[in-house]
Parts: C-alpha cells; sequence; structure tokens
C-alpha cells in the first residue's frame, strides 16, 4: 500500500484567480500547504497537481513532485485521480490548496482512517468539526454531516441536519457537525468514482460526497476541532497572515 498525498492547484478560480501563487508572508500559498503536508508521516508521496507551470515552479525544491494535469478538467477530484494514477490499494489523500495552515496531524488521521481498516469498511474518508453557531448551523456555505454509530457518513447536507423538531438545537450537545474539506480515497474508489456521472443528490446540493454514497461507498469521519484558514478572496490573505505572525510563522 502507497499513501498519496495530492493538492490540486489550478491557476482558475472565480473568486481569485492564480491564488495559488498569491504571496503569504514573503511565500506562494500553495507552497504553504505542500510543506505543511510534508510533514504528515503517513505520506510516502506529496504531489501537486497543476495546470500551470509557474505553480509548478513554486514548490520546486520543496520535496513535493508537481504533475501537470488538463484545465478543462470538471472537478479537483478528478485532477487528483489524474496526477495520483493510484494502484488500487494505494491510499489517496486530496488536501485543499487554499489552506497553507492545514494540520499535517489531521493529514495523517484521515489516511490512517484507511489504512488502518483492514477490513476494507469504508472506501473514503474526510473530517468534520463542531457547530459552535446558530449562523453556521443555518448557513448553506456551511455543509453539516451526519454519521452512524461506527462513524461512517450518513449523509452531507447544505441545510441543518439533523433537524430538530422540538425546541432549538443544543449546540453543545456535539450533535451538530460541520464537514472539513480533506478526503480520503481507496485508489479503487476513487477511480470508479470519477468515472460516474454526477448523481441527483450530488447536482442538488452542489457536494461531491454525495455520489459516494449514493454508489454504495463507506465515508469514515474522523473529528478535530481544527477547522483550518482557506484563502478564497484576496482580503483573506490578511487574515491569514495575521494568523501567522501570531503563531511565530
Amino acid at each position: 500500500m502507497k499513501t498519496i498525498g495530492v493538492i490540486p492547484s489550478r491557476y482558475g478560480s472565480t473568486r481569485f484567480p492564480g491564488k495559488s501563487l498569491a504571496p503569504i508572508c514573503g511565500k506562494p500559498l500553495v507552497r504553504w500547504v505542500a510543506e505543511a503536508c510534508l510533514r504528515a508521516k503517513t505520506l510516502d508521496e506529496v504531489v501537486v497537481a497543476t495546470d500551470d507551470e509557474r505553480i509548478a515552479a513554486a514548490v520546486e525544491g520543496t520535496g513535493a513532485r508537481a504533475v501537470m494535469t488538463p484545465s478543462d478538467l470538471p472537478s479537483g477530484t478528478d485532477r487528483v485521480a489524474v496526477a495520483a494514477r493510484p494502484e488500487d490499494g494505494d491510499v489517496v489523500v486530496n488536501i485543499q490548496g487554499d489552506e497553507p495552515l492545514i494540520d499535517p496531524a489531521l493529514v495523517d488521521r484521515v489516511a490512517d482512517a484507511l489504512r488502518d481498516d483492514r477490513e476494507a469498511r469504508f472506501q473514503m474518508s474526510t473530517a468534520c468539526a463542531p457547530v459552535r453557531s446558530a449562523e453556521d448551523l443555518a448557513a448553506p456555505s456551511v455543509v453539516k454531516v451526519v454519521t452512524a454509530a461506527d462513524g461512517g457518513a450518513l449523509y452531507f447536507s447544505r441545510h441543518a441536519i439533523p433537524f430538530k423538531r422540538d425546541g432549538e438545537p443544543d449546540l453543545a450537545s456535539g450533535l451538530w457537525r460541520r464537514h472539513v474539506g480533506i478526503y480520503g480515497y481507496r485508489g479503487a474508489f476513487l477511480k470508479r468514482l470519477v468515472a460516474t456521472p454526477p448523481c441527483a443528490l450530488e447536482l442538488a446540493e452542489k457536494l461531491e460526497q454525495l455520489r459516494a454514497l449514493w454508489l454504495g461507498g463507506r465515508i469514515a469521519v474522523v473529528e478535530t476541532d481544527e477547522l483550518g484558514i482557506g484563502v478564497d478572496r484576496p482580503e483573506d490573505v490578511a487574515a491569514v497572515e495575521a494568523v501567522m505572525r501570531a503563531r511565530g510563522l
């Protein structure tokens, strides 16, 4: 079994074109992400899947390997599959390319949810964190997840799930959790996933992980308090830099 970490890093972005190259405390965003992933203990290789030679050049010397992928791929998952080219038994971890403060320990936990699952009960893995405010619970941009007794995902939704029939949700109970966008895949299932067109559930919610559940795949969900800080718009750069300076980075 080989464990491959892949960072999809496309130049085009609706809100922030070229954000992978945006300087964060003097270093390109994608380089911060790659260097964080290289500190993960489970990854045999870190790959940056990109469509731009400038992004490939930005990670030179880090120890990560840049792989050129077509610009017109339909999703980041497709870019990950093309770049990783996994064997069926491999584990592939899809790491967001816009989170310079990604926790290497979280990468390890998502990978280990599949690596340690010797009976292959789960075909994918991801993460969740507590919902801490009524605003986040109501926000469609904050994806919610509910899980089974064994930690497998039952459903993901932009709606506030589970629905509290009587009274207000008790967020301190831990019942309401938000999805954290990092994914692990078994190689065989990743290939099956990208070969399958989007299903009606995915199209309705605009959530790709619903395709995996629709196919009958099981997704292990690890819990974390680490939400990460993403760079989605130009104005996010200053906020991230402030956190980095506070941490002495």
